[in-house]
């Protein structure tokens, strides 16, 4: 049976595919073949995506990724539709359904909307379902770094705090746009804002996310 990591993985290369190595993303400074190395890196080359995690590696990290976007763009792409190596951790299927569908969803959504026009995708309740599960558990470490007290809400009342204090925002959303506003895409996720006019512009301009 698919699961969501595997289905978004899917969609992920179909978009990559479909913008071609040139393509814009909402990754600043980044390209589609950008944006295409980081994930093949960050699942293949455990050595050096641990400067995600690590800033003292960050530098390594950057090379290696820098090195992978000089190979053939058709290549990434195949490299991401095939998935890790089998000694990966990533192969796992729990662990890549835990570590890869918010992960794909999201940089499926970088190459989506950084193109005029986009339309919202329509997500399923099952899948609103099994981001929300995650962003429960991620939102006060995707919260760390906001200015303002901020908390999550679904438009059926369900919440979840990411950062404590005040002033507080409110941000209410399906759990697909919450997923992208808490990992840093705010600008161009579809929510609502509720809070003071200057907290809502301090959060606005934070850097949101893992």
């Amino acid at each position: 049976m698919s699961t969501h990591a595997q289905r978004e993985r899917l969609l992920l290369a179909d978009l990559l595919e479909q913008a071609g190595p040139d393509g814009p993303t909402l990754c600043e400074g980044w390209s589609t073949r950008d944006l295409a190395a980081h994930v093949v890196v960050r699942e293949r080359r455990g050595d050096a995506a641990a400067g995600l995690i690590v800033p003292q590696l960050a530098d390594r990290l950057e090379r290696v990724r820098k090195e992978y976007a000089r190979k053939p763009y058709e290549e990434l792409i195949q490299l991401i539709r095939t998935g890790p190596p089998r000694l990966s951790p990533f192969s796992i299927k729990q662990l890549d359904e835990a570590s890869n569908t918010v992960e794909f969803y999201v940089h499926a959504e970088d190459v989506r909307r950084a193109v005029p026009d986009w339309t919202p995708r329509a997500v399923d309740a099952v899948f609103a379902d099994a981001l929300w599960a995650r962003l429960e558990r991620t939102a006060r470490l995707a919260g760390r770094k906001s200015p303002v007290g901020l908390v999550l809400r679904r438009p059926n009342g369900q919440t979840a705090v990411a950062r404590k204090g005040s002033p507080v925002v409110t941000v209410t959303g399906d759990p697909a746009e919450l997923t992208l506003f808490a990992f840093g895409r705010q600008d161009a996720a579809k929510v609502e804002v509720d809070g003071d006019k200057d907290a809502v512009t301090r959060l606005y301009d934070a850097k949101l996310g893992l």
